[in-house]
């Protein structure tokens, strides 16, 4: 299936507020999860039901209202009745294949951005659509399926750290948009490990595995660029946007995230160019061995020409040939060739072609 754009052809002329899902599924059941936290109190709760969600909205606390799975068009008709959202906004978080991008309506800000990571076990880089709600007091997250990469978030909550427990909506959304950048660059920088290991083979041991290797980082590293680049813009409106949903004092936190989105838009640049290099260097050095191989087999055809020569003419049948009846004759030939076959070495190493 390809990794750079998708698209079914019964997606084709839908309503642009249709609640159709757009995307692989990749959970049964949709799974709801609420944390409400203030500085004193901490409460984690898995709903069965939407309308649960309603007595939260009355509390004078942070709601963080977390949905995993995005297939189910009911309920998230039923999401969008109890928060009072507009449809065109859930149909935007039911679209993986949407572009990250930042919009403000008259009762929330919404976000998508592609959150990514590695499977433990081949270290493929999985990629999932984050959808983020902002309302004053509620942060309404969508996540494809229930992998996700915010438990730091989740225990330093638990645990009472004070910014986070202290902090509203505003705070828990750049907290979460810092997660999905740092995993951005800790991938970067382990695809940045091994380009960096292929330099030492490179010019002692150029294979065809070591070519394959540089084509497959060179395709993930791609495949990074097109989900982080368009992350860097929608990080660059949001650090410069007048919203009454993020306060003064969290927007300097969201400018932070441009200085970690440039770290890594600039890694992939450079480890970009880098496998540009090695593909030169692999094949120049091939091309030289080849080279070595030519000359090589070039010298030793050139020595043997006038040893076959020599060869060829005490080979010829004719009865009257004078050195035939000396008895040293066969001892004197090859002393011949051996003479010639090494100052022929020799000359070739003066002129340094050897």
């Amino acid at each position: 299936m390809a990794r750079f754009t998708k698209k079914k052809k019964n997606e084709i002329g839908r309503a642009p507020d249709e609640l159709f899902f757009r995307g692989d599924k990749k959970l049964d059941q949709m799974q709801l999860r609420i944390i409400d936290f203030d500085a004193q109190n901490f409460e984690e709760v898995n709903l069965s039901k939407t309308k649960d969600a309603i007595k939260y909205l009355e509390k004078n606390s942070v709601t963080w209202f977390n949905v995993d799975g995005l297939h189910n068009q009911e309920t998230m008709a039923n999401i969008a009745k109890v928060f009072a959202l507009d449809n065109l906004i859930l149909a935007d978080v039911m679209d993986t294949q949407a572009r990250p991008k930042v919009h403000e309506y008259d009762n929330c800000l919404a976000l998508s951005i592609k959150m990514l990571r590695q499977t433990n076990t081949a270290g493929t880089i999985v990629v999932e659509n984050l959808s983020l709600i902002l309302t004053k007091s509620v942060l309404i997250s969508f996540q494809e399926s229930d992998n996700d990469i915010f438990n730091p978030i989740r225990e330093r909550i638990k645990n009472e750290k004070r910014r986070i427990r202290k902090s509203g909506t505003d705070y828990l959304m750049y907290a979460m948009l810092d997660i999905v950048i740092d995993h951005y660059i800790y991938i970067i920088s382990n695809l940045g490990d091994k380009i960096e290991a292929l330099e030492v083979d490179l010019l002692d041991q150029p294979n065809q595995n070591l070519l394959e290797a540089i084509n497959t980082l060179k395709k993930e590293l791609n495949f990074l660029r097109k989900n982080i680049k368009p992350a860097k813009e929608m990080i660059l409106t949001l650090s410069k946007i007048d919203s009454d949903f993020i306060t003064d004092e969290a927007l300097v936190h969201y400018k932070e995230l441009v200085g970690n989105i440039n770290q890594a838009i600039e890694s992939t640049d450079s480890y970009r160019e880098i496998l540009s290099d090695q593909l030169n260097i692999y094949h120049t050095t091939i091309s030289s061995k080849l080279n070595d191989v030519m000359k090589l087999l070039t010298v030793f055809s050139v020595v043997f020409i006038p040893l076959t020569f020599i060869a060829g003419i005490y080979g010829t049948n004719f009865d009257y040939i004078p050195e035939l009846k000396y008895r040293y004759s066969y001892f004197i030939m090859i002393g011949i060739m051996v003479v010639m076959a090494i100052a022929m070495l020799y000359y070739f190493k003066k002129k340094k072609w050897l």
